[in-house]
């Protein structure tokens, strides 16, 4: 399989040339990168050449590397049934340039590029319903961020004197949290160490 998957990878490069940067088998998974511009060129090829048939869009998602200058890598996982096969596809972009839609060619990518948005806070230009979809629309910040706090910026929570829910500040820091590693319950357990000999 590992031999199909590089002899693909190879057509794909050849076809797009000017396209694709880089293609790679590793841990019996193809991936290819490619430049952002040209994604929807990509995605059309690979789910229309005859050879490659890559018809379903299985993910669309993020990765954050905040050390780099593109910290964003966008990831499309194909799956073709003809062929049996995966692929992975690779954008690169930063947090100002936004990645082209895969909308037109797959329309399942709308949900995708709206969770990756709300989550990593990476754009889509001509998406037609770029809002966020896991979290509140009043919401500050993009959660899986590397750089997220995590305990967030806001607070909710239902306050009995005011009879409502309430938004404030988070106004307890990482610095000064107090887990309890040895024990997940209340009180003292048969067998924890933290109940010093008494049971």
């Amino acid at each position: 399989m590992t031999q199909a998957l590089q002899d693909l990878g190879d057509y794909i490069s050849a076809a797009l040339p000017q396209e694709v940067q880089k293609a790679e088998v590793a841990k019996g998974e193809l991936a290819i990168t490619v430049h952002t511009a040209a994604i929807q060129k990509v995605l059309t090829f690979l789910r229309d050449d005859p050879s490659c048939l890559f018809k379903l869009l299985m993910d669309l998602c993020g990765v954050d590397y905040p050390e780099r200058a593109q910290r964003f890598e966008v990831v499309y996982n194909l799956l073709s049934l003809k062929h049996n096969m995966r692929i992975r596809v690779k954008v690169l972009t930063d947090e100002d340039t936004p990645v082209p839609t895969a909308v037109g060619v797959f329309s399942s990518a709308g949900w995708y590029e709206r969770e990756t948005w709300d989550m990593y806070g990476v754009g889509f230009s001509d998406n037609p319903d770029l809002r966020r979809l896991l979290t509140d629309y009043g919401f500050d910040g993009h959660p899986l961020r590397k750089d997220f706090p995590l305990t967030g910026f806001i607070e909710l929570r239902y306050d009995d004197e005011q009879k409502r829910v309430v938004y404030e500040p988070v106004k307890l820091t990482q610095d000064f949290r107090s887990f309890d590693f040895q024990s997940p319950w209340e009180g003292i357990l048969p067998g924890d160490e933290k109940a010093g000999g008494k049971v």
